[in-house]
């Protein structure tokens, strides 16, 4: 199917022109590189990225259920996996294009931790995560303060958002004292201070694409995939606190 698509966007200029929509489903990391992405994107083809953000497993879940999303941006390749077995989605298409990082985000106001096990002292009444049960980023912010040892004192403090975008909100709002977050809501948050987590403290947020359905529209999500893994997009998305499938982090600093 991929040399399909590789056909197909030879003669896609049906795709480019304007009004075309896409509708892709990201990981509630990406919101705020993928909103530029996807500006810039539009800008040199015409063609408009209908975007929703909500955590990997429930948007997979809405995949597999027949959610006609044409490309699938997940906070972790099982996702993608799962969506691919699903039938909906192209396994061929499938490629990593960024690696995630998970830091603690403290709102003003609150003194930030000088490290994890800071998270038990008694100023921090409430400590956001997102869901580990669906949402790759809570998964790799409970494994983390788990390893820390830090977990068991302060289980009863957490709560938990939807989503990683949904979490940092608690925080933000002053729902809560501390977020676990993404780094790359955490760089374009204002008022705030964060604490960069070690990542060998949890598993690897590998993030992964693949493109789903036929025609047009998978044609277009392609393009967008590509963009994504272009120069342009690899700029974006490093600025965003992102690194890149093929780079490895050398120190803790964002």
């Amino acid at each position: 199917m991929r040399y399909l698509l590789v056909l197909a966007l030879a003669a896609a200029g049906a795709c480019s022109k304007s009004g075309h929509k896409v509708r892709v489903a990201a990981a509630a990391d990406l919101a705020k590189a993928f909103t530029e992405l996807g500006a810039e994107f539009k800008a040199k083809t015409g063609i408009t990225l209908e975007l929703e953000f909500g955590s990997s497993g429930l948007l997979a879940k809405q995949i597999e259920q027949g959610a006609p999303f044409s490309l699938f941006a997940a906070a972790n390749r099982a996702y993608v996996d799962q969506a691919v077995k699903s039938g909906h989605c192209d396994g061929t298409t499938a490629h990593p294009y960024a690696r995630g990082r998970i830091v603690v985000w403290t709102p003003a106001g609150v003194v930030a931790p000088k490290q994890l096990a800071d998270l038990a002292d008694a100023r921090f009444h409430k400590i956001a995560i997102a869901n580990p049960e669906h949402a790759p980023y809570g998964r790799a912010a409970r494994q983390a303060l788990e390893k820390d040892g830090v977990w068991p004192q302060i289980q009863d403090r957490i709560v938990l958002g939807e989503n990683v975008q949904a979490t940092m909100l608690y925080a933000r709002d002053h729902n809560a004292d501390a977020a676990i977050v993404a780094l790359s809501l955490a760089v374009v948050t204002d008022g705030g201070a964060f604490l960069p987590i070690d990542p060998i403290m949890h598993e690897p947020l590998d993030q992964a694409m693949v493109v789903c359905g036929t025609g047009d529209d998978a044609v277009a999500a392609q393009r967008f995939s590509e963009f994504v893994s272009s120069r342009e997009g690899r700029e974006v998305m490093t600025r965003y606190g992102f690194l890149l499938p093929d780079e490895q982090l050398h120190s803790k600093a964002p």
